[in-house]
């Protein structure tokens, strides 16, 4: 029988922390990947940029490329007031990359960005900065954000209700883009992976059916390994659009 497709996304204690209001704490497999994540991000920059040299080494290729990559972003999308934010999103865009590459790694690999505990906590991290930010670097001027110029006033109540209400939902779809693209990635390779084992064990006529899955198996692989960028890409990008509403409030 083919493996289940949903048994890879399960959260599993590694051992207990301790317990919290009667609450078990405990470390679990999507903390260490969490972790791995944080200490491959770190172990990148310190390497990068421990031994700087006009003819960068790969390390420092990667690292630069990375740098200018964040920061065409911000500039493209919130100014270069938006710079001053470039530590935030660039920790974001770091952190959910190496999350979904990790996620990719066979047999070991365990995709975190799969679980909408861990996107809706980094979607509502952006949404309540920009509310803060906002309010605190534009006093009530930001609320300009809900009154769009130029909307004749007849029909004012009902354009402001519904920028609110996108306003709000914004953490919503920032959170479960992500998280649905991973889930269905990855259900997806294990679902034709499935089939490969499946058929494979039929014998020669079942290795040759297997072959257009294992095909299909390799190509989602190298189509998940762009979407694992392409999320990470489209989950920093967002931010830095809402971002530029808490810089620049109004239309």
């Amino acid at each position: 029988m083919a493996a289940d497709p949903i048994h890879q996304f399960q959260i599993n204690n590694l051992f207990p922390l301790g317990t919290v209001g009667g609450q078990e704490i405990a470390f679990t497999n999507s903390a260490l990947f969490m972790g791995i994540s944080v200490v491959g991000i770190v172990l990148l920059m310190i390497t990068a940029t421990a031994g700087r040299s006009l003819v960068p080494g790969r390390a420092q290729s990667l690292a630069e490329l990375s740098y200018e990559f964040v920061a065409d972003m911000i500039k493209s999308t919130a100014g270069t007031e938006g710079m001053r934010f470039f530590p935030f999103v660039f920790t974001i865009f770091m952190f959910v990359l190496f999350l979904n590459v990790l996620g990719m790694l066979p047999l070991a690999g365990f995709a975190v960005t799969s679980h909408i505990i861990v996107t809706a906590a980094l979607a509502l991290l952006v949404f309540f900065t920009v509310i803060i930010y906002g309010l605190a670097h534009n006093g009530l001027r930001f609320f300009k954000l809900f009154v769009p110029s130029g909307i004749p006033i007849y029909i004012l109540p009902l354009i402001v209700f519904i920028e609110i209400m996108s306003f709000l939902s914004r953490p919503i779809s920032h959170s479960v883009r992500l998280f649905a693209n991973v889930l269905a990635g990855h259900i997806t390779l294990k679902v034709f992976a499935g089939f490969v084992v499946m058929l494979g064990a039929f014998g020669v006529g079942g290795w040759l059916g297997a072959i257009l899955p294992l095909g299909m198996t390799v190509a989602l692989t190298a189509l998940e390994l762009l979407v694992a960028f392409l999320q990470a890409y489209v989950f920093a990008i967002l931010t830095c659009i809402y971002l530029n509403d808490a810089i620049h409030p109004g239309h």
